[in-house]
């Protein structure tokens, strides 16, 4: 394929995923999509899981086991059929789902580095892995991919997530810490309801969840380590629904971020402590939901690795298209739990172009994509791929 054959193809395969636009777990017209390419192709695959797909290239000579990962899966958002300065080129098909996180390019991207590797196959040896992810958003199958590659000789991972902040015509490649870890919060405080004119008589649920809210702040000031950041957001808090009656509980919800997993995990140990007292305080219980079980790690990327990626991506498109210095990026991504358990690298691809009206944040309705970034996606995982088949892995 010749380069602008390759650029057209992924843009195509970016706008078809981008209509069908389907939640974590349901990505069933995606994952027909996905299949109906590796059926032509002929190549091997086994389902993970009932959407989640792992596809084989293997040579037939010695050399390394790459796995290359992808997610597919869209977001409960209602799509804005205008980016940040006009209408958008293409726009999701389902009412409510959009591909609002870039999800749509990662499959695309994966898909057109699948076809060129393939179409290079005599010259490349080791053996390819080629994962479709479901559920990024919800966890619905990252576990169970790694779990399938355990099965198998891998050696290294790889994956791009596309970025809004960075422009287009960039890649940002981080050693070591690359996105941050996650912490869910959803705390129910359980009182005693009643009549609004005797609170005496009640236990209040509410003034429990508001001093638990006001509270955490100075006990994470006092308690976490300064030089290790944890961030700490409320997104909701619920309880009641009239003026004269104290409801029976009180919902808090809301998230953390850090790149430091232990720090991360006492920050939780902190919220569920803090709750309880608080609670007990006011003569109330609290419970805490399945999000609060264990805190998700951060995005850990292997530094020998990342350095190789960052020269193959300075080899193809000179060194002003690979930032020297790049931020840290607080969201999460179930791709740490494929970096846990091999050495690999989250590659943040740039695009953002605001003449175009791409530079809205992920997850935002108005989120769209520069589709020229595409081919560099491509060009730099098969670059990567060819450097570590060619050179060997680093050391």
């Amino acid at each position: 394929m010749t380069t602008n054959q390759i650029k057209d193809t992924v843009i195509a395969h970016r706008r078809t995923i981008h209509r069908l636009a389907e939640l974590g777990g349901q990505e069933y017209k995606t994952r027909d999509y996905i299949l109906e390419y590796i059926k032509k192709w002929g190549l091997p695959y086994e389902m993970v899981t009932e959407t989640a797909i792992l596809a084989t290239l293997d040579t037939g000579r010695e050399g390394p086991h790459i796995a290359l990962r992808a997610d597919m899966d869209a977001l409960p958002v209602q799509e804005n059929p205008e980016n940040l300065k006009g209408p958008r080129t293409c726009v999701s098909q389902q009412e409510g789902t959009c591909h609002a996180c870039g999800h749509d390019a990662h499959t695309a991207m994966l898909l057109g580095s699948m076809e060129v590797l393939l179409e290079q196959k005599d010259t490349l040896n080791g053996t390819l892995y080629f994962c479709f992810e479901a559920g990024e958003e919800v966890g619905t199958s990252s576990r169970q991919i790694v779990e399938a590659l355990g099965h198998r000789k891998v050696d290294t991972v790889w994956a791009i997530h596309v970025y809004s902040p960075l422009p287009s015509g960039q890649i940002g490649i981080r050693d070591g810490a690359c996105m941050a870890g996650f912490g869910g919060m959803d705390i129910t405080v359980q009182g005693k309801g009643g009549h609004g004119s005797r609170p005496d008589l009640s236990r209040n649920p509410v003034f429990a969840a508001a001093d638990i809210v006001s509270t955490l702040p100075g006990v994470f000031v006092n308690q976490l380590n300064v030089e290790k950041t944890v961030t700490f957001g409320i997104t909701s808090i619920q309880g009641g629904e009239t003026f004269n009656v104290f409801p029976e509980t009180a919902r808090i919800r809301g998230s953390m971020r850090f790149f430091d997993l232990e720090e991360g995990q006492k920050a939780m140990d902190l919220v569920k402590n803090t709750a309880q007292h608080m609670a007990a305080i006011h003569g109330c219980q609290v419970s805490f939901g399945r999000v609060m079980d264990h805190v998700g790690i951060p995005v850990i990327n292997s530094a020998p690795h990342a350095q190789r990626a960052r020269q193959v991506a300075r080899d193809l498109y000179g060194d002003a298209a690979v930032p020297q210095e790049f931020p840290l990026w607080y969201a999460s991504e179930s791709f740490s739990t494929y970096c846990r358990a091999y050495p690999g690298v989250l590659a943040l691809l740039g695009i953002q172009n605001l003449e175009k009206g791409c530079g809205a944040e992920h997850h935002n309705e108005r989120f769209d994509i520069d589709e020229d970034a595409l081919d560099m996606g491509v060009q730099v995982t098969v670059g990567y791929v060819r450097s570590l088949m060619d050179h060997g892995l680093p050391v």
